[in-house]
């Protein structure tokens, strides 16, 4: 089980950091009490189970798929948009 600390904005809610050592977060809150407050944090490591796959890593569809027989048509015409009448903005 490891442990930590969480600074939170206490307005909006918000984590601020998340500290290793509980001086660490006094002194997060330290620096904004009137709006920061700390909580201690805990996380269970689970057990780690390794899996070895020994199928194909492809997907079913794409075994076996004939080559495309027709080529893409060719372009007619190139599309432009058409020009802007505006002036325009300086910021």
């Amino acid at each position: 089980m490891n442990e930590y600390y969480s600074v939170i904005n206490t307005n909006t809610g918000k984590k601020v950091c998340e500290c290793s050592t509980l001086e660490d977060a006094q002194m997060m809150v330290g620096l904004n009490p009137a709006n920061r407050a700390y909580r201690k944090d805990r996380f269970l490591l689970d057990q780690v189970i390794d899996v070895t796959s020994t199928t194909d890593k492809q997907l079913p569809g794409q075994l076996g798929l004939p080559e495309g027989k027709q080529p893409l048509p060719p372009l007619q015409q190139q599309i432009c948009l058409p020009e802007s009448e505006a002036k325009p903005i300086n910021i």
